[in-house]
């Protein structure tokens, strides 16, 4: 416990000397920090922030310190969190790489490709995207098509992917490719691939909000080296599922307000005094009070479920049907979130434009237009609700 405290104290101090004083405060969309090859820094306090960070792995806490990451051990990383929140630090590093490929690649990788991917990931250096779905592999992603061949020296790949998340933008995707088209499951690879490569084209998709963080993404003969291969031939969709139970968690953690395309609001209670008012130190309408108690009452019962589970993989219990059960309620938590914000902020939260309405209360009904999607992404409502009748309730499902 005395080795602890020190570390909470050598990392509060460094916190305090480190973190700039914009990156304590809300995150606008625009400051969001994605990293890359050639990424924008509107605020360069975000990237001061991002490498100082980098600097010390800690983009990847628990992540091997061989591959750049902070090698911290789960009670460390849990004090680091919690400094962080103490002083509302802005995330370091938004990445794909994190989030989803990072914990694919340390399982399944070889060291090669650990050693040449997994610390560029961690320095914000290599913006990924996730090459999944396609027009007729959505659901039923097992079914996707997109060709891979055996050249002898190199693979080549031609096909179509969908819902692309940030394509535009990023640097390389990690692909579902099919290398046997005479089976379905056990006929399918996982491939990275240079999106600098030619043949590679990519096309937003404009949302309902407004907003195009989806595109098309299109591979005509993009020549793949066979190095880039995860894993062994045919056996990509092992890998795929570990990688969508790390994608389905990191869903899960919009509806604790950690979504980065949101409202910039701080926090539904500070909207609640701004838009309705206090009488006696409580919000003045009985009515939202009640809604805002259950909703904060239920994230906090979420976080701390969250928490137990994550502690449980860390002691060798990996993501399972468990990231399903998060994937939904996190979703279905984020979208009363929204809801709520509406209610709060009356007639201010629709507006789309005009100087009668502010930028935060403008970024209000597109991030509740956004919030539907979240049923959708990652896998849907009704594919989490099969997982969790199957491998949780043990339900017979056709």
């Amino acid at each position: 416990m005395e080795a602890l405290e020190k570390f909470r104290q050598e990392t509060r101090e460094w916190l305090e000397a480190n973190c700039p004083p914009s990156i304590r405060t809300p995150m606008p969309e625009d400051e969001s920090p994605w990293g890359g090859r050639n990424p924008k820094w509107k605020n360069p306090e975000s990237k001061l922030w991002m490498e100082q960070m980098a600097s010390r792995g800690w983009t990847a806490p628990t992540w091997p310190k061989a591959y750049g990451g902070g090698g911290l051990t789960k009670e460390e990383n849990l004090v680091l969190m919690q400094e962080l929140r103490r002083i509302n630090a802005r995330p370091a590093l938004m990445s794909f790489g994190i989030w989803m490929l990072g914990p694919a690649l340390l399982q399944y990788a070889n060291e090669e490709q650990k050693l040449e991917h997994l610390p560029k990931i961690v320095r914000g250096e290599i913006r990924w995207c996730q090459g999944y779905s396609e027009p007729g592999a959505g659901s039923d992603l097992a079914g996707l098509q997109t060709k891979c061949e055996d050249k002898g020296d190199h693979y080549l790949v031609n096909g179509q992917k969908i819902w692309t998340s940030y394509a535009n933008y990023a640097d390389w995707i990690f692909c579902l490719v099919r290398t046997d088209t005479s089976k379905k499951h056990e006929g399918i690879s996982f491939l990275l691939i240079d999106m600098a490569n030619g043949g590679v084209e990519t096309r937003p998709i404009t949302m309902i909000s407004g907003a195009s963080p989806f595109c098309e993404t299109f591979l005509t003969d993009v020549k793949v080296p066979k190095g880039n291969l995860v894993g062994e031939l045919n056996k990509g969709w092992t890998i795929a599922k570990a990688l969508l139970q790390h994608e389905r968690e990191m869903i899960s953690g919009m509806g604790l307000g950690n979504a980065s395309a949101g409202s910039s609001f701080a926090s539904l209670e500070q909207a609640a005094k701004d838009y309705v008012g206090e009488v006696d130190g409580k919000i003045a309408n009985a009515g939202l009070r009640e809604h805002l108690t259950r909703q904060l009452m239920d994230g906090k019962a979420f976080a701390l479920t969250m928490q137990r589970s994550m502690e449980e993989a860390k002691a060798g219990h990996g993501p399972g049907a468990a990231s399903s059960i998060f994937k939904y309620y996190g979703t279905e938590l984020n979208k009363r979130r929204y809801e709520l914000l509406l209610e709060i902020a009356g007639t201010q939260a629709l507006g789309w434009e005009g100087d009668s309405f502010s930028a935060e209360e403008l970024s209000i009904p597109r991030a509740w237009l956004r919030s539907k999607g979240n049923s959708i992404e990652g896998g849907t409502t009704e594919v989490q609700l099969n997982v969790v009748a199957k491998r949780v309730l043990g339900l017979p499902i056709e």
